[in-house]
């Protein structure tokens, strides 16, 4: 049987990660409270944060960004889009 979280992203009880993530203490926030299908929709934010900033991923500033954006995602005011982003259809 999966693993059940009541997901403070979604604000409902869903299926848990089957492991932390992300490593340390917000690794162990992400496994506790959030659920797959929010991971998934961080996931596909993070995919366009780091196409729009252009970012690099092994950039100790990029990833310091990269984990107050996720931190801001699930537990805070959500994480916002660059200004002048604009979804493709």
């Amino acid at each position: 049987m999966s693993r059940m979280v009541h997901c403070v992203k979604l604000n409902k009880e869903a299926e848990g990660l089957e492991r932390a993530p992300y490593p340390g203490e917000l690794g162990r926030r992400i496994f506790e409270q959030v659920s797959r299908e929010a991971w998934q929709l961080w996931l596909r934010h993070q995919t366009m944060l780091i196409n729009e900033y252009r970012l690099t991923p092994v950039d100790p500033k990029a990833r310091k960004f990269l984990e107050e954006q996720m931190e801001q995602f699930f537990f805070g005011s959500g994480s916002g889009t660059p200004v002048g982003f604009t979804p493709q259809i």
